[in-house]
């Protein structure tokens, strides 16, 4: 059952927001839900986890290539516009978490705190969804991997750092652009890549472990930026990073290429037939185990590129279809895809309320 609810906060509402990012814009409309079940249960090789969890349906930071679009459509929503500003807030996530994270239920193993929309898009500012899910995972001791662009996951530095002294947190940073007019195109509600530099600084200085997806590889869009995205992330502390090729789904195709012409209208037909190249002649590849990953020599030396690049700045790496985030053993190690090798991991569980006031 979802109701609506409006956007802004009221001028007398004693609630106050720290914005660390831009502002959800005008024109968002908001629905709460009561989810019966928040974890998902991931069967294909082509990502690294098997587990993952979503607070919200959609995101504001309308990214044109997000794989996750069609899943908007099953909502009678569109794909398009539909997806950036009709957004779904699952309210009771933090709670029905914690009873499927319950040692009776849920096989201990790292659960991806992402997967389809962003934990730390702007409306968790009002929601604080993830916030509370964090500390979650610190009452369960369940290991967590965040990928986000959201410069809001400063604000819950309290909360990863105890993650990650008791060795259950890795953070990525997706930061697929160097240039910032590109980024502004494709990814127009998200912080600059700038910005997102100075979050994994600011991680890493705090003692998070904390690495860089450069995905997707867009050929013929962002492969030269490459080597210059992974000497900024490795100069900002990171120690990991992983990247994939474009995936475009269902509606994701039509957003992606309609936003392409209109904005970046020279470099259209070089990434439809850098994707064409990379995919046998398809633009789509649907099969398992193939999703993120492409053929062919072009593909191949972009991918060269990155790990070489990656190798000399000493930094990890994972691949499409490498392997899955392994789950915590009985000595209380855990590794990631990266290649990390684990870090003691406490199974206490944190004192007090789980959902303070």
């Amino acid at each position: 059952m979802k109701r609506s609810t409006w956007n802004p906060l009221g001028p007398f509402s004693s609630r106050s927001i720290r914005w660390l990012e831009a502002p959800e814009p005008e024109g968002v409309v908001v629905q709460e839900e009561r989810a019966k079940s928040v974890l998902s249960r991931n069967d294909s090789p082509d990502l690294p986890f098997r587990y993952s969890v979503n607070p919200y349906r959609g995101c504001g930071h309308a990214c044109a290539y997000c794989y996750a679009r069609p899943s908007h459509e099953y909502l009678d929503l569109g794909a398009g516009a539909d997806f950036d500003r009709k957004l779904i807030v699952k309210i009771n996530a933090p709670e029905q978490l914690a009873l499927e994270l319950a040692p009776a239920r849920f096989r201990n193993e790292v659960v991806a705190l992402c997967g389809s929309t962003d934990p730390y898009q702007p409306i968790e500012a009002r929601y604080r969804l993830t916030r509370q899910m964090l500390k979650v995972f610190l009452q369960r001791a369940t290991p967590v991997c965040i990928v986000t662009k959201g410069a809001l996951i400063r604000r819950d530095l309290d909360l990863l750092t105890q993650l990650a002294e008791r060795g259950l947190l890795r953070i990525y940073l997706s930061i697929p652009f160097l240039d910032s007019g590109l980024a502004r195109k494709f990814e127009p509600g998200a912080p600059t890549p700038t910005k997102r530099f100075e979050v994994l600084e600011s991680l890493h200085k705090s003692g998070i472990p904390v690495g860089v997806s450069l995905a997707p590889l867009i050929p013929g869009l962002n492969e030269e930026q490459l080597p210059g995205l992974l000497e900024a992330a490795a100069n900002a502390g990171a120690t990991s990073a992983f990247t994939g090729l474009l995936r475009l789904p269902g509606s994701t195709r039509e957003v992606f290429f309609e936003r392409l012409e209109r904005l970046a209208p020279a470099r259209a037909q070089k990434v439809r037939n850098g994707l064409l190249e990379a995919r046998d002649g398809h633009l789509e590849e649907s099969r398992f185990g193939h999703r993120q990953s492409g053929t062919g020599p072009r593909y191949r030396a972009a991918m060269d590129l990155f790990l070489l690049t990656a190798r000399r700045l000493g930094l990890e790496t994972y691949e499409p279809g490498q392997g899955r985030f392994e789950a915590v053993t009985g000595d209380g190690r855990t590794t990631d895809p990266a290649g990390s090798s684990g870090a003691t991991n406490s199974t206490g569980v944190s004192q007090g309320e789980l959902f303070p006031s």
